[in-house]
């Protein structure tokens, strides 16, 4: 469903949208903030994408044109979200594959004769956090184009997110999820990787997520959350937190037993038993 914007609270913030064919984004205090959305990649494309990667593995469905872009113009900071560097992500760091249950290992074959051996990351679990740069607005013999110059620099910093200023009633001016890939792991459960992004008057937030099923044996997630308060500085400051869980069936089984055991004891449920 579509977000439905207030146009006198565009106005007010100084904002201002668009859209033309599969982008669409806003304008706002000197960042532009854009989601590209298409279709699957075609068999063509993925022979290409097989071939750069080194691989003849890639998830059921990849939006390689898919991509979240925000770009502050006077700085030249550029963060993007794209399908391609994420599963470079998921080669370089070439996880074990996660066993299943014998028993399932057959829904992996593409020929009823086909002898199954899961020996990479089927899961595609990517390290991935996002794409950045700095890069310059050019104009060249009467064309626009962009240089980049280097690469943004991140720092550790003791500063939080608020998320409980982000739970505020502010009006949400541009708001978009974008999906980079997904695979449901031959139905033996689900892979996916997207990034979701809003925009208020006094800031913007995302939240890329990697989120993986394999059924009966693990769940697995990967946070990277990012929040850039709007302000007059000529280089923005965005605080970026990254946060890795993942837990066995086994090991949540044994923790539902626990609640439940709770539960009919009539005791007060540990607000910090969750995923």
């Amino acid at each position: 469903m579509e977000l439905e914007v207030d146009e006198n609270d565009l106005k007010a913030a100084g904002a201002e949208l668009f859209a033309d064919g599969g982008r669409k984004g806003v304008r706002i205090h000197g960042w532009m903030i854009e989601s590209r959305r298409h279709s699957i990649l075609n068999s063509s494309t993925i022979e290409e994408w097989e071939q750069k990667l080194q691989t003849s593995h890639l998830p059921e469905m990849v939006f390689g044109e898919n991509a979240l872009i925000l770009k502050h113009f006077s700085s030249g900071t550029k963060i993007h979200f794209n399908a391609f560097d994420a599963l470079r992500g998921w080669k370089q760091e070439a996880l074990p594959p996660v066993e299943v249950p014998a028993a399932a290992k057959w829904k992996f074959r593409s020929k009823p004769s086909q002898q199954v051996i899961l020996d990479y990351d089927y899961t595609f679990t990517t390290p991935y956090c996002g794409s950045d740069t700095i890069e310059i607005d050019k104009v060249l013999d009467g064309r626009e184009i962009s240089e980049e110059t280097g690469n943004i620099h991140w720092e550790d910093c003791k500063e939080e997110i608020d998320l409980v200023a982000l739970a505020s009633k502010e009006p949400i001016l541009f708001y978009d999820e974008v999906v980079l890939y997904e695979d449901e792991l031959a139905d033996n459960g689900v892979s996916l990787l997207t990034v979701k992004v809003r925009v208020m008057p006094s800031s913007w937030f995302l939240l890329l997520r990697f989120w993986l099923r394999v059924d009966g044996v693990l769940i697995r997630l990967r946070d990277t959350r990012m929040h850039c308060i709007f302000g007059e500085s000529t280089n923005p400051v965005i605080l970026r937190e990254i946060c890795w869980r993942e837990s066995t069936f086994q090991a949540l089984s044994a923790v539902m037993d626990e609640v439940s055991a709770i539960v009919v004891s009539g005791l007060a449920l540990p607000s910090y038993l969750y995923l």
